[in-house]
């Protein structure tokens, strides 16, 4: 008899062909249904597949007896409760590494779309203006003052394409790296030498809100900020206001405190450029994901060793 599995969310078909003839998948039913659902089917299910927006409630899992691993087709686990997971002996598992040059990628593109002012010159150009106006003056894009929040994976990723650019790399985190960029153990003292304020560390409940008013308030009126790590980690509403009011230049954001509602105040903002997180969605990199997640149930069915454990 296969496993039985309980999937939160979605995959590519290719990945979603294996699981379908590897495991018995079942989708979790609205709340209306969800109780005659966990009656018929919660003790039976080994394993949980969700993504790192999603993760999973801890009462729900407590409501699995069975419940082996849950498998992050993702690389945050910010809304898993590990500790919880640890006292229940469940295992938890991601997929770090093939994510992380689209989604420093992501985090230029939206350095020089917003710098450039992209999205605005795009409808220029769409609305027919080319012919009676030039649009407004841009910003350069290179040889300014970067600073990371986080030199992880990511982080570092960011850094070397940031190489390029002929300007200054400097960066924020709990401890010193073997790196040659200038280290500020203080977030608001990095954000107070850059121009560019690029976050890139890993969403927790000691990390929550980091970005917040002081530190937008020393990254100043010419500062700008992008955020291609998670919504918690920036002071959504202090964000908002330092926007409005002009005392920081400009965002680049592609996640948010609630996804997928983004503050209705952003979306009218000329000096932001938003995405729906889309870090990793390429076809290259979402296959790379669901391989990495497929191999670590694989894994676990098969009593081996976990590839990409997290707990």
């Amino acid at each position: 008899m296969r496993p039985q599995l309980l999937q939160l969310c979605a995959v590519l078909p290719s990945t979603q062909a294996i699981l379908d003839d590897t495991y018995e998948v079942h989708r979790l039913p609205e709340p209306p249904l969800r109780a005659a659902w966990l009656q018929d089917h919660a003790a039976a299910i080994r394993a949980v597949v969700t993504g790192g927006h999603l993760g999973i409630e801890t009462s729900l899992a407590a409501q699995l007896p069975a419940l082996g691993i849950v498998a992050i087709n993702g690389v945050g686990y910010d809304r898993i409760d590990l500790p919880a997971m640890q006292r229940a002996g469940v295992r938890v598992t991601n997929t770090p590494d093939v994510l992380t040059d689209d989604v420093a990628d992501l985090a230029i593109l939206l350095m020089i779309s917003l710098l450039r002012q992209l999205p605005a010159v795009d409808r220029h150009v769409k609305d027919g203006q080319w012919p009676h106006a030039q649009p407004a003056l841009a910003r350069r894009a290179s040889g300014l003052r970067y600073g990371i929040v986080g030199l992880g994976r990511i982080g570092r990723a960011i850094a070397t394409r940031l190489t390029g650019f002929g300007g200054t790399i400097a960066y924020s985190g709990p401890s010193r790296k073997d790196v040659v960029y200038d280290y500020y153990p203080d977030v608001a003292a990095l954000a107070a030498v850059s121009d560019v304020l690029i976050v890139a560390t890993a969403a927790s409940a000691a990390t929550k809100g980091l970005i917040d008013a002081a530190v937008l308030a020393a990254l100043g009126s010419r500062g700008a900020i992008i955020n291609i790590a998670r919504g918690s980690l920036i002071d959504e509403a202090a964000l908002v206001a330092a926007l409005v009011e002009g005392r920081i230049a400009g965002a680049g954001l592609d996640v948010f405190e609630n996804e997928p509602h983004v503050p209705p105040a952003l979306l009218a903002l000329p000096n932001v450029v938003l995405t729906p997180h889309i870090g990793s969605a390429t076809v290259e990199t979402r296959d790379a994901m669901g391989r990495l997640m497929l191999d670590n149930l694989a894994a676990f069915f098969a009593d081996q060793p976990l590839l990409t454990p997290v707990v």
